[in-house]
């Protein structure tokens, strides 16, 4: 046994000696790590303490970033330390368990030694590693509430009312100050600017300013067109053609604005021209231009005017053209704003300038809003009374419950901030204008573009008949069925990425996403403890709206499934009826879960519940559960599919609608017959059209003895060949099916193309083998029929 340890050291020395070279050149990675580690724990530690300051909200966001950065790297060295740990064990595992009673070799016991130490050591930063991240992340939820309470408190503040003496008092009081301080700082901008120009580099500025004029004029111009005109000619399909041009305009609207602020920024810099009171106004005027380009650029490539056969929106030129002077209403506050508040911070104006600055600009947006509004209201009722007016039927104006929603909430906020405007509170005023109205629109139009833009593409790359689909049709052997079902399933994943990642940016302004969201709604009350479960009015209502918007996101998720990738499948209408059926359970399932997980309730405590109420499910909802079972086993299996035609007992009918509990069948009289699941699943059941549709007709009759069956017979095949339902494979036939009574018997059969036109057919075969069996004389009634009387033997013979 000592033998074979021998070798074993021998050969796992070998092994590490290999292996510390190989680390040698490479360096440690336990060492890396840990070191990695110490530096996130000194980034979080120095977040602790800058947490203790006063910081603004960039502040804030920085420190909110290198805790982010400081978890990354915490959670990358203990993902090191965790597979050298495991390394370790698997060394420890070739040494194997010590032999009680025997003294091991001196290096195998210095070798075990060093291996726990080493594995002591990996452990310790691991779980270091983990009171690194919880540390950190007390320190972001802290961090966050400090936030919220910043916010909420900016939310809050009061100032005086535009329509008391206490706003106009100060303002016109400080208006002499502001003046001059104001035209000092434009004394001094000039003055620097003139000096910059006459200096060795004044020539830069033009260069930029000249830059700046032919990218946001010719250039942006011919890019436009250009963009235009390869659509034209390069891109198949009239849908990518127009969804494409709607995104170059944006990129091409966005990027030339921004690129000309970067162009003219530049040149004032490099030619000296700048002061440094005016860094700050010069800063802020590229990333509002990009803004206020964005805007534009968006209302542009949505509303399209005068161009209607490339709009993506279903609205009509006149409305297009209503609209489209409040985009540029809207771009200018957003480029004015932030330049307005860096030149007062650059002047050093009073409070009383700051705060016109922020009720105009407040008053400015609330009356874009209501504009804007206005002109959607007047043009919707102008085209309802248009279409009364042809003699049509107006529908309602809000009819779609989304955008009666919508509608609601626009309202609201827009009254809400009319109200807080004339009451002082102007960031909230603000807040409702910018975060309810103006930024969920700006991010839901861009998101509309995208997610058309998604569609078009991935349905029109992979199509059966596109050029890609055709190559990889010839080159793989793939169905053309299954490439449209490839596209339409990329068109429906890049979709839904698009809509989580719309949905986080429009609950950007809420505290950055859904966790932070549901974070910042606060903490009603403490709530009830069930155990180890927690139910708080938070809670709750975390729950329910986790709930429907799982629920929404099935319904979305179903329509999508019915009316876009099931139709590309070569699936018929009951199995697309089943899968259906299955996604949508599936759905509310998953739903239901996630609600209970947001309640706290895990998918452990739902399988004790559901355990616990085994029994009284057993024997109370017996009946019911068997025929969910039977409902899935007839989705699954397909005994019976939609449009069967089955016979059960006594009735016979279409099969409507298969559900998880019964199925409907349409009757001959058209009446509806409801059958539990469990019926056809254990009872005997007649399908007609399982494996074949063919229907057959059968007639039977006779005829006297001595009629010639040649004529007879050629009368029925001639009825059989000028009926058009039957079908000439399988070809009809003619039996002579015996001799009874004197008659002889005929069976006659022929098919047609479904069991449903079994019956007319019949019919009409059987009136025209009669007509012509009347005109050749050929008798086909019943048989006479004799009666004998039969006495009794025991009264014969008595008076």
């Amino acid at each position: 046994m000592t033998r074979v340890r021998l070798i074993w050291l021998a050969v796992f020395t070998l092994f590490c000696t290999q292996a510390a070279a190989a680390q040698t050149a490479k360096g440690d990675p336990v060492a890396d790590a840990v070191a990695q580690l110490a530096q996130a724990s000194q980034d979080v530690q120095a977040a602790d303490r800058m947490l203790d300051a006063r910081l603004d909200e960039d502040g804030q966001r920085d420190l909110k970033a290198r805790l982010a950065a400081a978890r990354k790297a915490a959670s990358d060295s203990a993902d090191t330390l965790q597979a050298q740990i495991t390394m370790v064990d698997a060394r420890i595992a070739q040494l194997g368990p010590p032999t009680p009673g025997v003294a091991e070799a001196p290096d195998i016991a210095a070798q075990r030694k060093l291996l726990a130490q080493q594995r002591s050591t990996i452990d310790s930063a691991i779980k270091r590693e983990r009171l690194l991240v919880i540390e950190s992340k007390q320190i972001d939820d802290e961090l966050d509430a400090t936030i919220a309470a910043r916010r909420g408190r900016r939310l809050a503040q009061q100032m005086p009312s535009i329509l008391t003496p206490g706003f106009w008092g100060p303002l016109l009081q400080a208006i002499p100050g502001d003046v001059a301080r104001t035209g000092q700082l434009a004394r001094l901008g000039f003055a620097t600017a003139v000096a910059g120009a006459r200096g060795a580099h004044g020539w830069l500025a033009l260069v930029g300013a000249l830059v700046a004029i032919l990218v946001l004029g010719p250039v942006r111009l011919r890019l436009r067109a250009v963009g235009r005109q390869y659509a034209i000619d390069n891109v198949p399909g009239h849908r990518v053609r127009r969804s494409g041009y709607a995104l170059w305009r944006l990129v091409i609207g966005t990027a030339t604005p921004a690129l000309a602020a970067l162009a003219f920024a530049w040149g004032l810099r490099a030619a000296g021209m700048v002061n440094a009171r005016w860094e700050p106004i010069i800063s802020a005027l590229v990333p509002a231009t990009v803004v206020a380009a964005f805007i534009t650029a968006l209302a542009g490539a949505l509303l399209l005017r005068h161009q209607a056969s490339w709009r993506l929106l279903p609205i009509d030129d006149t409305l297009a053209d209503s609209l489209r002077p409040w985009s540029w209403w809207l771009a200018a506050l957003a480029l004015v704003d932030p330049v307005l508040l860096a030149v007062n911070d650059a002047a050093r104006a009073s409070r009383a300038a700051h705060t016109a600055a922020d009720t105009a600009e407040a008053v400015l947006t609330l009356a874009v809003a209501i504009g804007a509004l206005v002109t959607i209201v007047r043009r919707r009722r102008a085209a309802r009374l248009a279409l009364q007016a042809e003699g049509g039927e107006a529908a309602s104006g809000f009819a779609h419950p989304t955008i009666a929603l919508v509608a609601l909430i626009v309202s609201a906020a827009t009254i809400g901030a009319a109200i807080a405007i004339l009451g002082g509170y102007i960031g909230l005023a603000l807040w409702l204008m910018r975060s309810v109205i103006f930024w969920p629109a700006i991010v839901i139009g861009a998101l509309y573009i995208l997610l058309t833009v998604a569609d078009d593409v991935a349905t029109s790359l992979f199509a059966a008949s596109s050029r890609p689909g055709i190559l990889i049709g010839r080159s793989i052997g793939i169905r053309p069925s299954a490439i449209d079902q490839f596209g339409v399933l990329l068109s429906g994943v890049v979709r839904l990425m698009l809509v989580v990642l719309g949905l986080g940016a429009i609950l950007t302004p809420f505290g950055a996403g859904f966790g932070s969201f549901f974070s910042q709604l606060g903490t009603l009350s403490d709530g009830l403890t069930i155990g180890q479960v927690t139910i708080s009015p938070n809670a709750v209502l975390r729950a329910l709206a986790v709930f429907v918007v799982g629920l929404a996101l099935a319904r979305g998720f179903l329509g999508w499934l019915n009316n876009r990738y099931l139709p590309t499948t070569e699936l018929d209408d009951s199995a697309r009826n089943s899968v259906g059926l299955v996604a949508r359970y599936i759905g509310i399932l998953i739903a239901v879960l996630w609600g209970l997980a947001a309640l706290g309730i895990g998918l452990e405590r739902i399988a004790l519940l559901l355990s616990a109420l085994s029994v009284g499910i057993g024997f109370g909802l017996q009946a019911i559960t068997q025929n969910f079972v039977s409902g899935l086993i007839l989705l699954a299996e397909r005994p019976v599919k939609i449009g069967d035609l089955i016979r059960i007992g006594a009735d016979e009918g279409d099969v409507k609608r298969i559900s998880v509990r019964s199925t409907e069948i349409v009757l001959g009289d058209h009446s509806t017959l409801i059958v539990p699941n469990s019926k056809l699943i254990t009872e005997t059941v007649l399908n007609k059209t399982l494996s074949n549709a063919l229907g057959r007709i059968q007639i039977l009759f006779t005829v006297p003895l001595n009629t010639d069956p040649g004529p007879v017979r050629a009368i029925v095949l001639q009825a059989f060949a000028d009926a058009e339902a039957v079908l000439d494979t399988p070809a009809p036939v003619v039996f002579l099916d015996g001799i009874v009574d004197g008659r002889i018997g005929f069976n006659c059969m022929a098919h047609v193309a479904g069991p449903r036109e079994a019956y007319p057919t019949r019919s009409a075969v059987l009136m025209q083998v009669l007509q012509r069996f009347v005109a050749e004389g050929i008798d086909i009634g019943t048989p006479a029929t004799r009666f004998e009387l039969v006495g009794d033997k025991r009264t014969d013979g008595i008076a």
